[in-house]
């Protein structure tokens, strides 16, 4: 059965875009640390890099390692329709959740209005693991079909904007199996959902 990974970037405080959706303000950095930061990223996870990009880091015939599916929220979708992008992840089979949209204009992009059953629908799939993007408000919806979270920390406080996860009050513990640091001041963590028999543990 598939997992669903929450795999975001994310500042000090706990935000992963700003208060109008900016997701530019992570310090990546310049020089050779932050090209061996941006390549190990693409080479793990190069599914997660935009079809626009692809092209540009060598991934534009680059096979999906982690991922087939993402779901992204309105807001997400909103950011990449604003730069004049309908279909971010075409390597990808694509799901926007929102009640507010009217519609999907992009073939390739199916808008959703129960995220919740459409998860539980492709967690009963074989196959690889689904992509949640974005937002915090989808995030805190779908805390609870959330396996697995990968945190990309940068060493920046943004002040305002959208949180990590944005829901009811809702504790849920992950357990941390690794973590890697990077020259640049970049850091990845990676969490799994604890199982309810260790929830105490």
């Amino acid at each position: 059965m598939r997992k669903v990974v929450y795999y975001i970037g994310v500042s000090i405080d706990g935000r992963i875009a700003g208060p109008g959706g900016q997701a530019d303000f992570y310090p990546v950095g310049d020089g050779e640390a932050a090209a061996a930061y941006m390549a190990w990223v693409n080479e793990r996870y190069p599914e997660t890099v935009p079809a626009q990009y692809r092209p540009h880091v060598g991934l534009a015939d680059a096979p999906n390692k982690r991922f087939d599916t993402v779901l992204m929220g309105a807001d997400t979708y909103r950011t990449v329709l604003a730069q004049g992008i309908g279909s971010p992840y075409a390597h990808l089979r694509q799901y926007v959740a929102s009640t507010t949209l009217d519609r999907v204009d992009d073939p390739a992009v199916e808008l959703v209005r129960d995220p919740a059953a459409l998860v539980r629908d492709l967690k009963r799939e074989d196959g690889p693991d689904v992509w949640l993007c974005g937002g915090g408000g989808l995030a805190g919806a779908l805390l609870p079909q959330i396996d697995e979270l990968i945190i990309k920390s940068y060493p920046v406080i943004a002040g305002a904007g959208t949180a990590l996860v944005d829901g009811a009050f809702d504790p849920t513990v992950f357990t941390q199996t690794d973590r890697k640091a990077f020259p640049n001041g970049a850091a990845i963590t990676w969490y799994e959902r604890r199982s309810p028999e260790n929830r105490d543990g």
